[in-house]
């Protein structure tokens, strides 16, 4: 390895001159989103690009992407700009922390996400669905097909399940505020990770202002939920009351309040995030897509036959499941992923320098035209069977890869499948006419302004509970 560093010491990747002092911090800030898929679409699958006196390599080769993920992944950390604003919010969770520490808490938290440990919470998913639905049923009359925000609707939907399933917590009277504070912190890290001037974030700005009120009043939430637990001494068999039974190997010790908050936060806030993102993307491309979205219910009738979806159910849904992973390959919730290099590295043969930031997007690595045919279409077909598209592992990762690899993959695929055949079943969701969509790169890939959508019941619907 080190000759091969020493050999491409000198070949740096291609990429914009920039300005003289920032770089491309301006166009960064301006619209991260534009600015990177530009890069990669101009310079190809590594570009190297400054952020003020920081070296930048934006890594869209799969082949790169398995290096830095997976092959070399000991020689990229988490101390990025990014990952240091996300700590203020989910401290030391297992999103945000390195090394021993961090394998400790994944392989604390592991047992909880195995499928037959997630299995269980099919039911209350779809139970969980289903209170949704009959809430959009009693709206209808009085509404007169008045749109809803089909993007704001999972947000609510995803955190009272993530609340019930693996915190046993009724959220439904929180959920409205809770959301907002989820909100309000992403946009507030997102402006904060590309700001010209950093000292600002110690100043008593309002928005700083803001921001600490949301993450106090989320933290006075999860306190009191450990507390309460401790205080109950009942054991309900979910992610929480593991994490509170664990004990180190070697030492006994079991996790400080501290450190549950952190975990907690992190399955709260990220855990429903990504999950209602995809979903939300998922209603938005079925209204774009008639025929898919008429396959979709073909295939829920003939399998479900108008009952609600059980876990057992998923293996005999492919097309289900390939709407989700379609949806997944073109809007992937977690759009960039940035490491920063450790030591020397070369990566597509170019020379990745000592603590240069690495960045990888899935949302570009998922459009390759090199990898995938009609890259921008949306064709569910792609995952059925032998036509898998991908040709290389690192062609698609909406979860990451490596050890890093999301661990709680397993369980958004099953929420996200349940929640999808149930409402299918109930409702056709059409955008609203001349509403234009867009992406909203925050540290996670929202619709701006959300997706207004008008809900048409399926003929023949079957009844709730049913």
């Amino acid at each position: 390895m080190t000759m091969t560093v020493a050999m491409d010491a000198r070949r740096a990747a291609p990429g914009p001159r920039g300005h003289l002092l920032v770089g491309q911090l301006p166009e960064l800030r301006r619209d991260p989103f534009t600015f990177l898929v530009g890069l990669a679409r101009e310079h190809g699958d590594v570009v190297r690009f400054r952020v003020g006196p920081a070296t930048v390599h934006l890594v869209t080769n799969p082949g790169g992407v398995q290096h830095v993920l997976q092959d070399n992944n000991r020689n990229y950390g988490k101390q990025t700009r990014g990952f240091q604003k996300l700590r203020l919010v989910l401290g030391q969770g297992l999103l945000t922390s390195e090394g021993d520490f961090w394998r400790r808490q994944r392989r604390i938290a592991q047992p909880g996400f195995h499928k037959d440990k997630i299995r269980r919470f099919a039911d209350q998913m779809t139970r969980a669905t289903e209170r949704m639905l009959e809430r959009w049923t009693a709206r209808e009359p009085a509404a007169g097909g008045a749109p809803i925000d089909v993007a704001h609707e999972m947000m609510l939907l995803t955190l009272n399940i993530v609340g019930e399933t693996l915190l046993s917590l009724d959220t439904t009277e929180e959920s409205e505020r809770v959301g907002a504070a989820v909100t309000l912190t992403l946009e507030h890290i997102q402006r904060r990770m590309f700001a010209m001037f950093p000292v600002v974030d110690d100043l008593p700005l309002p928005s700083n202002l803001r921001f600490r009120r949301a993450v106090r009043y989320m933290d006075q939430l999860v306190f009191k939920l450990i507390d309460d637990r401790r205080a109950s001494g009942v054991d309900p068999g979910d992610l929480l009351s593991m994490l509170m039974q664990a004990r180190h190997d070697e030492s006994g010790e079991g996790m400080s309040a501290r450190q549950l908050r952190d975990e907690v936060m992190t399955i709260f806030a990220a855990g429903h995030e990504t999950t209602a993102n995809a979903l939300a993307w998922t209603f938005y491309l079925l209204s774009l897509h008639p025929a898919v979205a008429r396959r979709l219910r073909g295939e829920l009738l003939e399998v479900l036959a108008g009952r609600a979806p059980r876990y057992d159910d998923l293996g005999r849904l492919p097309y289900t499941a390939a709407v989700i992973q379609e949806a997944l390959r073109l809007y992937p919730p977690a759009w960039v992923i940035s490491r920063s290099a450790i030591g020397d590295d070369v990566v597509c043969g170019y020379h990745v320098p000592a603590r240069s930031i690495v960045v990888l997007s899935p949302y570009i690595t998922h459009r390759r035209e090199a990898s995938w045919p009609n890259p921008d279409g949306f064709d569910p077909e792609r995952f059925l069977g032998e036509r898998t598209s991908a040709a290389h592992r690192f062609d698609y990762f909406p979860f990451g890869g490596g050890p890093r690899q999301c661990i709680g993959n397993g369980f958004a695929l099953m929420e996200a499948e349940l929640v999808l055949a149930t409402v299918a079943q109930r409702f056709e969701l059409h955008l609203v006419p001349g509403h234009v969509t867009v992406e909203e790169p925050l540290v996670t890939l929202r619709p701006r302004g959300g997706i207004p959508m008008r809900l048409k019941p399926v003929a023949a619907a079957p009844p709730a509970g049913g």
